[in-house]
């Protein structure tokens, strides 16, 4: 009898399980599984994935009632995918918005997602208003009053300045992010519609940081707001705990970490949607095995009176 059928079965069943508890330890989604015949990177997750599919989602917590990590408080908010409630986008067609961040809250512009579906089409913000979006998922195409057409893919964003006729258009489904305010205006100073993507940005320097950071919009006085891609790779934190005037809304789009809004530390990740009051303390350290990349909504330009 060979020593492998001499083996007791139980002992077998011991060692099989010690070692899926081994490879829960070191894998990285903490899960034990058969191992896959495919090479991980043959077929890669699409770019922000995470955001349109979050780890924690309502029906990865249907053993968890009432579970939600969001929270609410009168100087910043963190809103998580499990709590997302999505209902009809007024004026727009066959799409579906869930709004993050509202004046209902204390803030001065509204965050949203928008989920469009084939066929549907984008409405115009009341007047006064400017808008700006951010590609998570999808294509969709941008067409202004002369009828020009461009297409948008993931990375990709537009601004579009107060009272200007445009429309999203989507054949397929599509998520975008939304923001909106209403513009501050200063005599002699018209912004003007700007279409680009991430990588077209450059990289600016960060005087005593480590993070990366790219700007969407110019900083130049005609804009009132503008938008920050932030990259941190792990174990990568702010230096500053900034307290400052300025509103922020972000929207976590690549990996996790730990956010500090006052005196509160919050786990977050991939999907998440934060929103900061004025001067509420805040400071971010990246975790993980992947970069954290967010999207920073940030007030510029104007005197605070």
């Amino acid at each position: 009898m060979s020593s492998f059928s001499a083996f007791p079965a139980k002992s077998f069943l011991f060692l099989s399980t010690l070692l899926c508890f081994l490879n829960i330890a070191v894998s990285q989604q903490g899960f034990c599984s058969a191992p896959s015949v495919i090479d991980s990177n043959s077929n890669p997750q699409p770019l922000y994935s995470k955001v349109t599919n979050p780890t924690l989602s309502p029906s990865h917590l249907q053993d968890l009632p009432g579970f939600t990590r969001s929270v609410y408080r009168s100087d910043h908010a963190l809103i998580t995918p499990e709590s997302h409630v999505f209902s009809p986008l007024p004026d727009w067609s066959n799409t579906l918005g869930a709004y993050l961040v509202s004046p209902a809250m204390g803030a001065h512009f509204v965050m949203y997602i928008a989920k469009m579906q084939e066929g549907s089409k984008s409405g115009l913000p009341p007047k006064l208003i400017e808008r700006f979006v951010f590609v998570v998922q999808g294509l969709v195409t941008l067409t202004n009053v002369s009828g020009i057409g461009q297409t948008l893919m993931v990375d990709s964003f537009a601004y579009l300045p107060p009272n200007s006729e445009h429309v999203f258009e989507s054949y397929e489904s599509a998520t975008l992010v939304v923001f909106e305010r209403r513009y501050a205006y200063v005599e002699n100073h018209i912004p003007e519609t700007i279409v680009g993507s991430t990588d077209q940005q450059p990289l600016l320097d960060t005087p005593g940081e480590v993070f990366q950071l790219r700007k969407l919009l110019p900083t130049s006085l005609p804009y009132d707001f503008n938008i920050h891609i932030m990259d941190f790779q792990p174990g990568e934190f702010l230096n500053v705990k900034e307290v400052h005037y300025n509103q922020h809304g972000l929207l976590i789009l690549e990996g996790q970490g730990i956010y500090r809004l006052g005196d509160s530390w919050y786990p977050v990740e991939a999907g998440d949607a934060i929103w900061m009051a004025p001067f509420v303390p805040q400071w971010y350290a990246a975790l993980g095995k992947i970069r954290t990349r967010y999207l920073l909504y940030k007030d510029v330009n104007r005197n605070p009176l």
